[in-house]
């Protein structure tokens, strides 16, 4: 028991988890009563036991188990957190719960499960139940069926899913175990119970006894649809309910709601999709093709049984259904034909919907194979047909099916109508329209006239079921003309007609027709079309002014006042009808006298043709009065009216009598029911007097109230025919002046267009002005109705006129057309229309549209065009395309029919060339105008594959195809494109182009429609998917696109979507749909029929600027507040909730302004080190977007938060642009008092100003960068460096703003950016610029290439990053440019460079085009700058300071800033000393005037020294390119050919002709040159190399030896294969196909070429070799670098080894690796340094050292030393490891010498000065202790003071400093006199002349002239300690020294000298050396002012020693000009003393 007593102590839940049973019984007693006594579901208690639940139901003792489930049911039904246990714990009780003995056990478990799908965790507990019936026990399996069972009958067929339960149902029936037969069984008949027979196609395939047992289940079960028992907990409310209405007795509505609650199951979606195509006989289609009728039937056997599969897998089916159309068409053998309408059916039915878009294609076809009589054959047509029919709509086929009524042949028109009926019992009331309806009924109605019977008794029974369809009303229109016979045959055959949808239908329609309300009846009725008027006409009777009693009155003059209303669609069936029935007879004159007596006084129709006017108008007076005093059944219109034209008639002479006539004709037409007998009298005196200055007023006011009675259409009609058939100007264009008010009142309905068009031609073509100026008004009338198709009309008129046109639509555009005022209350009501549907405004459109005459095009789509369009051959794809173009284009309006043309276009849209399928765009766009609404049909079949296109990833792809679905959609309406699963399937798609441009284009179209199809649920899945996919635009449109879908499909739908996501998905979804509530948008308002046109065609254009901030909204923030970047959203609808919602906080806070006084930036310390900091380590987001997205905005508010004023804050994140203005204001004036806050928070405050970039608001922009200005200048006088975090989060941003079209705001980024760079260093500031000419901104462009330019001006080369060469090759792209201010920028910059640089500029831009290269030329001599000297980056100095350490000390803490004393200093330095500048850098030029004039203090300068590049140090002379011969005319014929021309020509190269090898390069040459053609020659180059050396050995051997031969013709080979070479090596990606073998010998035969002398004495042999330097200098730099270093030193062993190689041969190949050390920097990460070290390895087992000792040059060993000496600094210690190709590493000193190395500089970090005193890898050999140099010295200078001596002694003196060159004799001379040292000098340099003066190389045979070796020695006296004896050139270093000691003299500080970058890579204009150049002269007197070598650098030296690039070589000045500096220096120095 003690061990009791300590377990009871424990706190519950450590009980529950105990390991002795008893403690856990206990445990889960106690929670369980815990958990009853909780009585809030969300109490924290629960989450203690959270991770318990499953060990609960999972314990091992059964006891306690049985406990355990008793606690964890009574959790899960009450704990607000057990949602989150449901997989863990409902696996847990499928595998420990279900499998125990015990009864008890399995119900609680099963109890468990039920409770979880209660609390809406209903998937999660299914699939972990489906899971258990994979279990290998039965006991689970069983209880697994069981609870599914039972969870499906309590809860239904809606919670628990379906499918996957009958997909395993099958296997569940074939078990072993009964008892699992028998569960399925039972599971079986539950299921069945909910779906009825949709279960049975599943389980056709299962033991036919288990079959049958089930069938007689089945039959057992009660017929009543089921309801759920128990209900989700959401759902409970609704369970409340029902009981109620049990309990109330009545269960009527309630079983209403819930017949509706059970949803109609359809057993395809429980089925299995099969994929057939891949299963179809590979030779199917050559079998189909067969002719043998055998084999056909084969192939078609074989597709019959794939097609059985009830549901078919999506797919491409276009060619095997174009296959068995073609059989079904133009098979001879019935059999096939029947065989292939099988086919048909089953893929019809197996695909459903998805089969729609080949309906098209198949439908004309089998109706027009109906002429065969077999039954067979007839009744598989018809079960194709229908089962096709089911998979499109009948609006879809209708063109092709009315086309087959016009059959002759009786037996396709009996099975059309048939087919027609059987279709329109699938119908409604809205699928069957009145637009739909009017064409079959008008070919139905030829039919029941037919001769053969059974065609009669076919049309009988298709109107018949129309009539059942759409009730009486609507069909009754069209029967009109039916005699009674024939109209009781129809009437009898509906009441025959079993509709599909029960008899509802036709019933809602007939008692809709009845209801009071007008406005009702067109909904119910028709889908939108514009005929529904006709439904609410006979309804309008009450509403006109006949009397209700229309029977009453005389039938001629009642009719037609009842159906004037039906004349409102003005079709031209309708017409017909009309006019039969409304046109009262005419009666003869006398009947009219006597009429008109009976109403009128007898003196007034006795007076009518009196001869006295005033008579007459006495007379008029009193009809007048008679008129008006008339009943309206009394009067005689047309009586009336013919007494009125009684003689004189309308011919009356006197205006007062004519306008009284006028008056009165009027009144008739108002008062009287006037037919069209009456108005036709009147009318042609009427539009004769419309012309009248007088009476024309009256005469538009008859015409308008004829207008009114008789209907405008007819009026008008009527009126312009009789104007126009007179040729009175006047009256024509006041009839059509007329006619343009009288379209305003009484709006456009019905209207023929036509007729009137060919009018209005009629008077556009008139000679009187006043007539054509009436016309184009009329036209812009029509167009406010009509649209822009209106226009298609007057295409072909003269261009003049059609710009007045244009001119008048263009006024119109955008207005809306007026709201009719007359005509209504006669002929339909207002309130009709506006309950009409939201697809009208497109057939407003369609209106006019369909009156065009249409082309058939059909024949012109050929076969062989079609096979044109799908050719392999793209040029002859692309002719298919253009004659398709042209064939639209010709026909401009074409017929639906386009035969096989769509799935060829379709082919196209995938094409592989992208031009292609932009045409194909073109195309369809063409096709959608043409061929106008009727492209409907088309939409499955190539509407949806243009939406493919959208996931392109080219732009302008997209952009192409966007604009054709537009076109579309414009044409179609939205309907057919949201129909089906096309759409989601699409957006299924994981494609994020395809993904936002669909979502964009749906957020754009579904806010415009009322209604949408049900299919748009379908796409929500995919919706939601988007919402979270990984490319952020995907997931920006998703959001936009979010509302919109609600809009249409509600939240409810929406929320119930989500069901399927994962758990993190889902939350975070609904939060989306919670936010996009708030925002959803109305539905659009249903459309007054008066402005039907504009809602087509404008108004979508004024919905969106209303709907872009709605969508911009729903994105918007969790919180309300929109985000700044949403102003530019917000600033057109600041009717957006979220607007108006802010603006209340922006009182409140007026009452805060005390709390304004403090500070507004807080400084927190560290604050800014901590944000850096987080987006370093990924905590927050980086500061990197396209446009800001919330979270960005989120976040810099947040980080704001801490360090911003709260007032302040809300001003800045205001959505209100005022507010920032505001906010900026502040910042403005607390930018001097608040520093330190300012620079605490500069980060944020930038980063808030990049927001402001996005914003549209000019104001805004320009306070902002007005206090950007102020802030750069604060932060340079303050010396603040910007971060880089700060530059990168900002400058990327302000450089977008360069490309502003308002010219001020990009005058003031661009002083912005030249601010900045004071406190961010240009060289960082150039890249984020260069990125901005990346921008597709024309202006942007070229801003930042001028800027860029303006950096190299203030700065010098060095700020181009990351090379000068790669920062000018881009910029050089830009000269290209399509946009000419780019283009000059582009220019400009260069040119800037050139001035800067000089020639060099053209080196490092790479080839260019001609075209560029001429322009670039052109410009740089225009500019006629000389190339002065490059400037520096100057460092401003404080001008009060002189000297002292404190200038210096504040240059280095500031940093680069510009100033221009610089440029003044080196423009100064220029003009006086022209020469001088030419020969020294500037950085190394003494300004001697300064120092000469200024005794005493100097103020020194201190230049920031410019860091080069390394590879710039060695630039080659730029050589003119050879001149390449003509190309060969053959080479295009040779170049479309493979390899083997290829082939064929490099064997050419190598050829003893000196013309077919010239010929030969020259087509190489042109390959090379051509970028496209280029990588022709790739796999080629060795071959290619192997040949140009041999020819080049060959010139050597052979031609330069032939006396005969012309030099000339050598000269051209060498420029040939020179040029050849030089533009193979500057295709980097060739240049590195060349093998090391192969460059050895290259190299080889180059520097072999070099050193010709023969070639010197030729004309042009110079020529040829500085072009050699320059290719061999290529070569270096762009073959594969382990290839050339390893070809060099192959090349240096070789040369050294053969005894008859020239010391000159190994000394260039030497250069040439000196060359690739410089560039080892770069390219030692591309490099093999194992292969190299091996190489090394080699050479130096060759030569050990002792060897190499032993050789006349010292350069051998010091150029391996050096390369070694590079690898090791670069590399590091992980040299070693590169060792692994050396097999025996002992065999060579390589490894100790690299370990020797190591350890070195691991001794030496620093700059010690012994490193200083090393050249290169060697050291002074012999390690002579100082003492006895000092001593030897000490000799030496003793001899030299002595006078026998002296010779001797400076001759030693010379050879010791030619032996040590690194000795330093400075101590030695620095207490001699002046004089003295002045003769060492002189004297040293005499020496030098006699001994080396005439041993100088040539400037020839040098790699290029600054590769010289100059082996003229400085000529130094003694003091020269350079000691340039061994052919050293003078380094940068030198000058350094020599400017340290002026500073030192000047009192200049010189500590922090180290920190200089070194000069190595400074370089100098490269010139042509001459004999000893002035500025060896000049480095002479310099080398006086030297004081010690200490602070020489070891880089500088290595420098001097391995690139013995003559660095200053310039060239060469007068004599007086160095005498005179050397007087100068000597001034100096005697000043100084």
């Amino acid at each position: 028991m003690g061990d009791d007593s300590e377990w009871m102590k424990l706190p519950v839940d450590q009980k529950c988890e105990h390991k002795l049973w008893k403690a856990r019984l206990s445990g889960y007693e106690e929670a369980l009563k815990i958990f009853q006594k909780i009585k809030d579901e969300k109490s924290p208690e629960w989450s203690k036991f959270l991770g318990l639940i499953k060990k609960f139901v999972t314990d091992s003792n059964a006891v306690v188990q049985l406990k355990g489930l008793e606690a964890a049911l009574v959790y899960v039904e009450n704990a607000h957190v057990a949602g989150k246990t449901t997989g863990e714990v409902v696996s847990g009780v499928v595998s420990k719960v279900f499998n125990q003995p015990k009864a008890k056990a399995k119900e609680l478990g099963i109890e468990i499960c039920l409770m979880y799908i209660e609390i809406e965790k209903g998937e999660a507990v299914q699939e972990e139940l489906l899971k258990g019936l994979d279990n290998k026990n039965p006991k689970i399996i069983v209880a697994c069926i069981e609870t599914l069972r039972k969870a499906l009958s309590e809860f239904g067929s809606k919670i628990i899913l379906l499918k996957p339960i009958i997909k395993v149902l099958p296997k569940l029936f074939e078990s072993r175990e009964k008892a699992v037969r028998d569960e399925a069984k039972l599971i079986a008949v539950e299921i069945y119970r909910w779906i009825r027979d949709a279960l049975r196609p599943p389980l056709q395939n299962i033991n036919s006894v288990q079959l049958k047992e089930l069938e007689e289940e089945w039959v057992k079960l009660p017929t009543g649809a089921p309801k759920p028992s128990r209900f989700l907990r959401s759902q409970q409310e609704l369970e409340a309910k029902l009981e109620q209405q049990q309990s109330a007795g009545g269960d009527a509505e309630g079983g209403g709601d819930d017949g509706d609650e059970v949803p109609q199951i359809d057993a395809y979606e429980l089925l299995e999709a099969v994929e057939i195509l891949s299963k179809l006989p590979k030779d199917f289609y050559d079998k189909i093709e067969a002719k043998k009728w055998q084999e056909r039937k084969e192939a078609l056997e074989a597709v019959e049984v794939l097609v059985k599969n009830p549901k078919l897998e999506a797919g491409d089916y276009a060619d095997l259904v174009k296959a068995l159309k073609k059989v079904v068409g133009k098979d001879t053998n019935v059999m096939l034909v029947a065989l292939a309408a099988k086919c048909l059916t089953g893929l019809a039915v197996g695909l459903r919907k998805k089969f729609g878009q080949y309906a098209g294609h198949v439908v004309p076809t089998i109706l027009e194979k109906f002429k065969e009589k077999k039954p067979q054959v007839v009744q598989a047509l018809q079960e194709a047909i229908d089962a096709i029919f089911l998979t499109t709509t009948l609006q879809n086929i209708s063109e092709d099916v009315l086309a087959v009524m016009d059959n002759k042949n009786p037996t396709i028109k009996q099975q059309t109508s048939l087919f027609i009926a059987r279709s329109f019992r699938h119908c409604t009331a809205s699928t069957l329209p009145k637009s739909l309806l009017k064409p079959f009924c008008a070919a139905l109605l030829k039919h029941i006239n037919d001769s053969a019977p059974e065609v009669r008794d076919a049309a009988f029974e298709a109107l018949g079921t129309a009539l059942k369809v759409v009730g009486e009303k609507a069909v009754n229109p069209f029967l009109a003309d039916v005699d009674k016979l024939k109209l009781d045959k129809i009437k009898e055959c509906s009441e025959k007609v079993e509709l599909v949808h029960g008899k509802k239908a036709g019933q809602a329609a007939d008692k809709k027709e009845f209801k009071p309300v007008p406005g009702r009846a067109a909904a119910s009725g028709a889908a939108g079309d514009k005929d529904t008027k006709d439904i609410s006409a006979p309804k309008t009777g009450p509403l006109k002014k006949a009397p209700v009693t229309k029977a009453g009155g005389p039938p001629k003059k009642g009719k037609p006042a009842a159906l004037g209303g039906t004349g409102s669609t003005g079709t031209k069936n309708k017409k017909a009808l009309e006019t039969k029935e409304i046109v009262e007879p005419e009666l003869s004159i006398e009947v009219c006298e006597e009429k008109a007596s009976a109403v009128l006084p007898a003196t007034c129709i006795q007076l009518l043709d009196s001869s006295n006017w005033k008579e007459r108008l006495a007379c008029m007076e009193e009809f007048q009065k008679a008129v008006e005093l008339m009943d309206r059944t009394e009067m005689p219109c047309q009586a009336l009216v013919r007494m009125l034209a009684k003689k004189p008639g309308w011919k009356e002479t006197n205006f007062q009598v004519m306008q009284m006539k006028l008056h009165i004709v009027a009144l008739i037409a108002q008062k009287g029911n006037f037919s069209k007998t009456s108005a036709q009298i009147a009318l042609d005196g009427l539009v004769d007097k419309i012309g009248d200055v007088k009476c024309g007023n009256n005469a538009k006011e008859a015409m308008t109230a004829i207008a009114e009675a008789c209907m405008l259409p007819w009026t008008a009609e009527q009126v312009m025919s009789m104007a126009f058939s007179q040729k009175n100007p006047k009256n024509q264009s006041e009839t059509l002046n007329w006619l343009s008010n009288a379209i305003k009142e009484f709006g456009f309905s019905g209207l023929n267009v036509k007729a009137f068009i060919s009018n209005v031609k009629t008077a556009l073509a008139a000679t009187n002005p006043a007539v054509r100026t009436s016309a184009i008004t009329l036209l812009g009338v029509m167009y406010l109705y009509v649209g822009p198709s209106l226009r298609m009309f007057f295409e072909d008129e003269k261009p003049a006129l059609l710009s007045q046109i244009d001119a008048e639509f263009e006024k119109m555009q955008g207005q809306s057309p007026p709201a009719p005022t007359r005509g209504i209350s006669k002929h339909s009501t207002i309130g009709t229309d506006e309950g009409e549907d939201g697809d009208e405004p497109d057939d407003g459109g369609n209106d006019v549209v369909d009156l065009l005459p249409r082309t058939e095009i059909s024949d012109k789509i050929t076969s062989e065009l079609v096979s044109k369009i799908g050719d392999k051959n793209w040029k002859i794809r692309k002719e298919g395309l253009d004659e398709v173009a042209g064939i639209i284009n010709e026909a401009k309006f074409i017929q639906p029919n386009i035969g096989e043309l769509p799935t060829a276009l379709k082919g196209r849209l995938n094409d592989s060339n992208k031009i292609l399928v932009q045409q194909t765009l073109n195309i369809l766009q063409q096709l959608a105008v043409a061929m106008g609404p009727n492209i409907k049909q088309h939409v499955k079949n190539l509407g949806i594959p243009i939406i493919t296109v959208l996931g392109d990833s080219k732009n302008n792809v997209r952009a192409a195809a966007l604009a054709t679905v537009n076109a579309w959609a414009e044409q179609t309406g939205m309907k057919e494109w949201l129909e089906g699963e096309d759409l989601s399937e699409e957006l299924k798609k994981e494609n994020p182009f395809l993904r936002q441009e669909l979502l964009g284009w749906l957020a754009e179209k579904l806010p415009t429609l009322r209604t949408t199809p049900t299919d748009l649920i379908l796409c929500v899945p995919h919706l939601y998917s988007c919402l979270e996919d990984r490319n952020g635009d995907v997931r920006k449109k998703a959001q936009d696109a979010l509302p919109f879908f609600m809009m249409h499909l509600g939240y409810e739908k929406m929320a119930k979507a989500t069901g399927k996501l994962k758990p993190t998905s889902k939350d975070q979804v609904l939060a989306m749909l919670e936010k996009a509530k708030a925002n959803m948008p109305s539905k659009p308002a249903a459309p007054a029929k008066a402005t039907s046109r504009p809602v087509g065609g404008s108004a979508p254009a004024k919905f969106q600027p209303a709907s872009a901030p709605v969508e911009d909204s729903v994105s918007g923030a969790v919180e309300p507040k929109p985000d700044p970047k949403k102003a530019k959203a917000l600033g057109v609808s600041s009717k957006a909730k979220t607007a108006q919602g802010k603006k209340v906080p922006s009182k409140t806070s007026l009452k805060e302004d005390e709390d304004k006084s403090g500070p507004i930036f807080i400084v927190v310390p560290n604050g800014k080190e901590q944000r850096m900091k987080d987006e370093k380590g990924l905590k927050v987001l980086k500061w990197n977007f396209t446009t800001p997205r919330d979270e960005y905005i989120e976040q810099l508010k947040t980080q704001m938060s801490s360090c911003v004023a709260k007032w302040l804050q809300d001003e800045m994140f205001h959505s209100d642009f005022q507010h920032h203005n505001k906010a900026l204001a502040v910042m403005v004036d607390h930018l001097e008092s608040e520093k330190e806050g300012v620079i605490g928070c500069l980060d944020l405050i930038l980063k808030w100003l990049t927001l402001r970039f996005f914003d549209t608001n000019t104001s805004v922009l320009m306070k902002a960068l007005e206090y950007l200005k102020l802030l750069f200048t604060l932060l340079s006088e303050e010396e603040y460096h910007l971060t880089e975090n700060e530059a990168s989060s900002f400058i990327p941003y302000l450089i977008l703003k360069v490309g502003e079209p308002k010219d001020v705001i990009r005058k003031d980024v661009r002083a912005i950016l030249n601010r900045m760079c004071l406190v961010y260093p240009a060289s960082k500031m150039f890249p984020f610029i260069m990125e901005g000419t990346k921008s597709k901104n024309s202006k942007q462009r070229a801003e930042c290439l001028e800027e860029l330019g303006c950096l190299v001006e203030s700065y010098g080369m060095n700020v181009c990053q990351p090379t000068p060469g790669k920062a000018l090759k881009e910029i050089a792209i830009h000269i290209g440019d399509r946009d000419n201010a780019v283009r000059n920028a582009a220019l400009n910059t260069i040119v800037t460079v050139y001035n800067v640089h000089g020639d060099q500029v053209f080196k490092l831009i790479g080839t260019l085009s001609e075209k560029d290269m001429s322009m670039l030329e052109e410009r740089i001599k225009r500019s006629a700058k000389r190339p002065s000297a490059a400037p520096i980056k100057q460092v401003e100095e404080k001008p009060q300071r002189t000297q002292s350490m404190s200038s210096n000390t504040n240059m280095l803490r500031k940093g680069p800033a510009e100033d221009m004393s610089s440029k003044l200093n080196q423009a100064r330095s220029m003009s006086g000393h022209p020469e001088a500048a030419q020969m020294v850098r500037r950085e190394f030029q003494l300004d001697l005037d300064e120092i000469e004039n200024d005794n005493g203090t100097v103020r020194c300068e201190m230049p920031e020294l410019v860091q080069h590049k390394l590879d710039d140090i060695f630039e080659p002379v730029l050589i003119p390119e050879p001149k390449i011969r003509a190309v060969s005319p053959h080479f295009d014929d040779m170049h479309s050919n493979t390899a083997s021309t290829i082939n064929f020509i490099i064997s050419q190269v190598a050829s003893g002709d000196i013309n077919t090898s010239i010929q030969a390069l020259t087509q190489i040459d042109e390959v090379l040159r051509q970028e496209d053609k280029a990588e022709a020659m790739s796999g080629h180059i060795d071959q290619f190399l192997i040949a140009t050396f041999m020819q080049l050995r060959l010139i050597y051997n052979t031609h330069m030896a032939d006396e005969k031969l012309e030099k000339d013709e050598i000269i051209k080979l060498y420029s040939c294969i020179i040029g050849n070479m030089i533009s193979l090596f500057q295709i980097e990606s060739l240049a590195r196909e060349a093998s090391t073998g192969v460059l050895k010998d290259l190299m080889h035969g180059l520097i072999t070429l070099m050193l010709d002398s023969r070639i010197e004495d030729l004309e042009e042999g110079q020529q040829v070799i500085r072009s050699v330097n320059l290719l061999v200098v290529k070569v270096l730099e762009k073959s594969d670098q382990t290839n050339i270093l390893s070809a060099l030193l192959v090349l240096l062993q070789d040369s050294l080894l053969a005894t008859a190689s020239s010391p000159k041969f190994s000394e260039l190949v030497m250069k040439c690796l000196w060359r690739m050390v410089r560039l080892l920097p770069d390219t030692i990460n591309s490099i093999n340094l194992d292969r190299i070290l091996l190489d090394i390895h080699i050479f130096m087992k060759v030569f050990p050292k002792e060897k190499l000792k032993q050789c006349k040059s010292e350069f051998p060993i010091r150029t391996l030393k050096t390369l070694l000496h590079t690898l090791c600094k670069l590399k590091g210690p992980k040299i070693l490891d590169h060792l692994t190709m050396i097999d025996n590493k002992n065999e060579s000193e390589l490894e100790a010498h690299l370990c020797r190395m190591m350890k070195h500089s691991m001794d030496q970090t620093g700059s010690k000065s012994d490193k200083e005193t090393e050249k290169g890898a060697s050291r002074i050999d012999e390690k002579s202790s100082k003492a006895k140099v000092n001593d030897f010295l000490a000799e030496i200078f003793k001899k030299i003071g002595s006078k026998e001596n002296t010779k001797e002694g400076l001759a030693e003196l010379y050879e010791y400093k030619k032996k040590y060159s690194d000795a330093d004799i400075e101590p030695f001379l620095k207490n001699s006199s002046q004089f003295f040292q002045s003769y060492v000098e002189r004297g040293l340099r005499v020496i030098e002349m006699e001994r080396e003066g005439k041993g100088r190389i040539s400037a020839s045979t040098g790699i290029s002239p600054q590769m010289e070796v100059t082996c003229v020695p400085t000529p130094t006296s003694t003091v020269s300690s350079l000691g340039n004896t061994n052919g050293e050139e003078v380094g940068p270093s030198v000058y350094l020294e020599r400017l340290k000691i002026l500073r030192q003299r000047c009192g200049l500080d010189n500590t922090k000298q180290d920190d200089r970058p070194p000069l190595t890579s400074l370089l100098s204009k490269p010139a042509v050396p001459t004999v000893a150049s002035s500025t060896d002269m000049l480095h002479s007197k310099l080398s006086q002012l030297r004081e010690s070598r200490e602070q020489h650098q070891h880089s500088d030296l290595d420098s001097n020693q391995t690139h013995s690039s003559g660095t200053m070589t310039t060239s060469s000045s007068s004599t007086a000009n160095i005498d005179d500096l050397k007087k100068r220096l000597e001034r100096i120095k005697s000043s100084r003393k």
